[in-house]
């Protein structure tokens, strides 16, 4: 696949969080104004619905469908979310990690000078801004289950279960502020190399592509012998430092041209759609008006009309 197509794919499920924060954000932004136990039990009836309402007003929130004191899947939702979007940041730090080792080479962290390097090893160019958004996404997932203990809360007044979400709510909305700003950082900067990435494609002397070696002499010598075939034409390529394009060439078994072999081995003309599905994304990615927790001009209205 294109290096393109796995960024695609990143860009496709932000624009998926996207939609889930717009959609959540009406269902968050809710004003819980009860009494002891929501009923409005001590403001005048004919008052009490309107004194909430204004309150809401007030507060730039939504006037709730009834009261929620011990239903907590407002806030679960939430901490849910933010370990979705911490964990598709992790993913991709992961990758680059895998994608920094010395012997692969594919890309880097953005660079600065002393950014990285080892105290003992200076040669070293540590993936720094991954490792914290892994290990602060790891929290987060393992704070976020916390909010699904606090909804199991009893009757109507909670004893206790609530107070879980005053512990680990702001360490949840910290660590994923610190995950997002590591990994804009992060991806505006990404350096990618193109070369080692094309070195490394070349490592298993056209093995890489086997597949499409065997799909094609599947269609004259069925698919099972072809199998077998390549797979030890591919032994054969490694133990003698060989391309497999030679050894096929070499093969009586084999009725393709040269020209034909060279195109199957190799790996720019198995690609699949990764182009095709790359355009597609960018395609239906529609220019973002990105929203904030600081947007106070954001309101329930908005939410509807984007949605």
């Amino acid at each position: 696949m294109s290096f393109g197509f796995k960024m695609a794919r990143l860009l496709s499920t932000f624009d998926r969080h996207e939609a889930r924060l717009l959609e959540i954000w009406k269902r968050l932004l809710v004003v819980e104004f009860g009494g002891a136990v929501g009923t409005l039990a001590t403001l005048d009836p004919k008052l009490a619905m309107k004194c909430q309402e204004l309150l809401a007003k007030k507060l730039g929130l939504a006037v709730p469908e009834i009261a929620w004191h011990t239903e907590r899947d407002r806030i679960a939702e939430v901490g849910a979310f933010f370990a979705l979007v911490t964990s598709t940041c992790a993913k991709f730090a992961l990758d680059v990690k895998l994608m920094m080792q010395t012997e692969v080479g594919e890309a880097s962290e953005p660079y600065k000078p002393h950014r990285g390097s080892s105290s003992t090893m200076p040669q070293k160019r540590n993936p720094i801004s991954c490792a914290y958004i892994t290990a602060s996404n790891a929290t987060v997932r393992q704070l976020s289950a916390a909010l699904f203990e606090a909804m199991v809360e009893d009757h109507e007044r909670s004893t206790g279960p609530w107070e879980i979400e005053w512990i680990v709510l702001p360490q949840i909305c910290t660590l994923t502020d610190s995950v997002l700003k590591q990994t804009l950082d992060l991806v505006s900067g990404l350096e990618v190399h193109p070369l080692n990435m094309q070195k490394n494609l070349a490592i298993t002397h056209g093995a890489i592509v086997s597949e499409a070696v065997m799909m094609k002499l599947g269609e004259t010598l069925g698919r099972q012998y072809a199998h077998d075939l390549v797979y030890d034409l591919c032994r054969k390529a490694e133990a003698e430092d060989q391309p497999l394009v030679e050894l096929l060439d070499q093969c009586p078994e084999v009725k393709l041209s040269r020209e034909e072999l060279e195109k199957l081995c190799d790996p720019a003309h198995y690609l699949g759609l990764s182009v095709e599905m790359t355009d597609m994304v960018l395609q239906n990615w529609s220019s973002p008006n990105y929203i904030t927790l600081t947007d106070r001009s954001f309101n329930k209205t908005q939410a509807s009309k984007r949605g």
